[in-house]
């Protein structure tokens, strides 16, 4: 009888919800991928749910503190975060310690998309391809360096990745964004860096630099001919920054099922496919949207970063 009157409660929940409006929660500015990517699915959200969707951007501490809030929310479905990967995967050995914890506070929702960097070196390097990148830079490392968008930014990380897996140690040149880190490899004055494909693709088109390589299992529809680091004998090497939803720990099941189908099906329109690939974004793939894919790939994803960023002897105060 307890069993029968458990599933009764358990449907009742899952059919009355959400009898009020759901918030999604970014913790970056307006026009950021994360804003612009959830931005994308929540009008046919609220159509599929039948409830109006809103985005809140509560910016700060790199979006640790939009993180922190949702963790701490009630856990009924109604607060929910859209994040990327870096706040629950790269933060703790990035930072030390965070004011929530990435496994245990957050209910898995759904994978949305994820957005590869690429491999991207100047014009007139002898290398065309990836085994001979690898090849050429383990025997002129000690001369060589390699940029980024910023100490701890994701094409810092990306790269730092990279070379703990092809086994070489260069020399970071840090700047103060993508654009000048860019502008410093079509003039030759750095190797190498490891931007986004939305970065590098008007330099690819332009000519001005050389793509070797896209970090993903899957090749980018914005650059079909560029083939994958695991195509080209790096076996499983993946370095992107993805984004997915997440709801507090305790939502029950019903609900994050109910969020689960219903995020699904409005980031598989055509509509809002056709806009991720034009972002240089991959939407998820279908075995890899589950929420237990998610909760999974974290735990695996916080494992993988955390040795090379240790190793590296980086660390953001």
């Amino acid at each position: 009888v307890l069993a029968c009157v458990s599933c009764g409660a358990g449907a009742q929940t899952y059919s009355a919800y959400p009898a009020k409006p759901v918030r999604i929660v970014v913790g970056f500015s307006p026009g950021g991928i994360a804003d612009v990517t959830v931005r994308l699915f929540a009008p046919k959200l609220s159509e599929v749910l039948g409830q109006q969707v809103v985005v809140e951007n509560r910016v700060g501490g790199g979006g640790i503190i939009a993180t922190e809030a949702v963790a701490r929310a009630p856990a009924d479905g109604y607060t929910l975060l859209l994040t990327y990967s870096g706040l629950l995967t790269t933060g703790l050995p990035l930072y030390g310690k965070l004011p929530y914890d990435p496994i245990q506070d957050f209910a898995p929702v759904a994978m949305i998309a994820d957005q590869p960097l690429l491999l991207t070196v100047r014009k007139d390097m002898p290398a065309n391809n990836l085994p001979e990148f690898i090849a050429y830079a383990r025997a002129n490392q000690k001369t060589m360096q390699y940029g980024s968008a910023g100490v701890g930014s994701a094409t810092h990380l990306g790269c730092i990745l990279f070379n703990a897996a092809i086994g070489v140690d260069i020399t970071h040149v840090p700047y103060r964004g993508g654009a000048p880190a860019m502008t410093d490899l079509i003039a030759g004055r750095i190797d190498y860096w490891c931007p986004f494909s939305t970065t590098a693709m008007p330099q690819i088109a332009g000519n001005t630099v050389k793509p070797i390589a896209i970090f993903a299992l899957q090749r980018l529809a914005v650059l079909p001919e560029l083939r994958t680091a695991h195509e080209q004998g790096l076996a499983n090497f993946e370095a992107s920054t993805w984004n997915a939803l997440f709801a507090p720990k305790g939502t029950p099941p019903t609900i994050v099922q109910k969020l689960h189908e219903a995020t699904v099906q409005a980031v598989a329109t055509p509509s809002s496919a056709e806009r991720l690939r034009e972002l240089g974004m991959s939407p998820a793939a279908p075995d890899r949207r589950s929420p237990e894919f998610l909760a999974k790939f974290v735990r695996d994803e916080i494992v993988k970063w955390e040795g090379p960023i240790k190793a590296s002897g980086l660390s953001v105060e």
